[in-house]
């Protein structure tokens, strides 16, 4: 069988865009954001819907960035895979800080649902800190209930539907089990992100009414990640900001203004965190995006 023609393309998204970053190339698919239900909201950031076609013997690696954040995701179409493993139709993603090669192959449509920080073991019955790293299939969670979601969703004549039949079950999950977000765990993921991960960790705890060592047992639990961590990420996703305003950035002055100890921190970050040195990643980020507004 012939090897697959395959593209690798970069998929970014930060806190506040709306869809999608704009460092991407090959516009193809489709994404289509769905209000959060209100009882969900506390519990769930997004709801997108995503679709892609690609030609027959066509692949695309897509290098998506890490945000830290558990996912839940219902395949109506070909899974895309990560790395060796074959995808899963019904699977929850745990928190990680690595990038994730993912390919994709002919015709993917699904739905994605973005949790909140300290919001998984509401919905999926077990900590963060249990799945972190990892792709589970949603079944081994729901007990069976996860594959008979995704075949009711498959059943219905459009969109709406099938996302008023997803957060339906969601609410029903929360309802059955301890839906309980751990409020010290969600303020510090907050405080952090908001500082762009420059805020000491101490002043962090003290500022959500914990000491330093029980605020990181309480966040790798409920998050899935460490505090420093996530600092990490923060502090990496406003660089990211901050080179989407410069066609020539100085390194040396983006890596103390984000608050790295120098340029060579900043570069060891980026290859831990992107898989790219950021010249790397400057050269494959480019004006507009992988995926359309559908």
């Amino acid at each position: 069988m012939p090897k697959p023609f395959t593209n690798e393309r970069l998929y970014v998204r930060l806190d506040g865009d709306p869809l999608h970053g704009p460092e991407a190339d090959m516009p193809a698919g489709t994404l289509c954001a769905f209000p959060v239900a209100a009882p969900l909201a506390a519990h769930v950031a997004h709801i997108l819907l995503y679709r892609e076609a690609l030609p027959e013997g066509h692949e695309v690696v897509e290098r998506v960035l890490p945000d830290g954040a558990v996912r839940l995701v219902f395949n109506l179409g070909d899974a895309p895979s990560a790395g060796e493993s074959a995808g899963q139709a019904v699977e929850a993603l745990g928190a990680s800080a690595a990038p994730v090669l993912v390919r994709l192959r002919r015709k993917m449509e699904g739905l994605s649902v973005t949790l909140r920080p300290g919001a998984a073991a509401a919905l999926l019955g077990m900590p963060a800190s249990e799945i972190a790293g990892t792709a589970v299939h949603l079944d081994e969670l729901w007990h069976g209930r996860g594959a008979e979601l995704l075949e009711r969703m498959a059943g219905q004549p459009d969109d709406a539907s099938r996302v008023s039949v997803l957060c339906t079950a969601l609410q029903r999950q929360l309802a059955d089990g301890d839906a309980t977000v751990h409020p010290a765990a969600m303020r510090a993921a907050q405080l952090i992100a908001a500082s762009g991960g420059r805020r000491p960790l101490r002043e962090v705890a003290a500022a959500v009414g914990l000491g330093e060592r029980r605020l990181q047992q309480v966040f790798q639990q409920q998050v899935g990640l460490s505090p420093r961590v996530w600092s990490r990420l923060a502090r990496l996703h406003a660089c990211l900001r901050a080179l989407r305003l410069q066609r020539a950035p100085a390194w040396a002055s983006l890596a103390l203004d984000g608050g790295f100890y120098d340029q060579s921190h900043l570069v060891n970050e980026f290859q831990a965190l992107c898989g790219l040195t950021p010249t790397e990643f400057l050269g494959r980020a480019i004006s507009g995006s992988s995926k359309t507004a559908g």
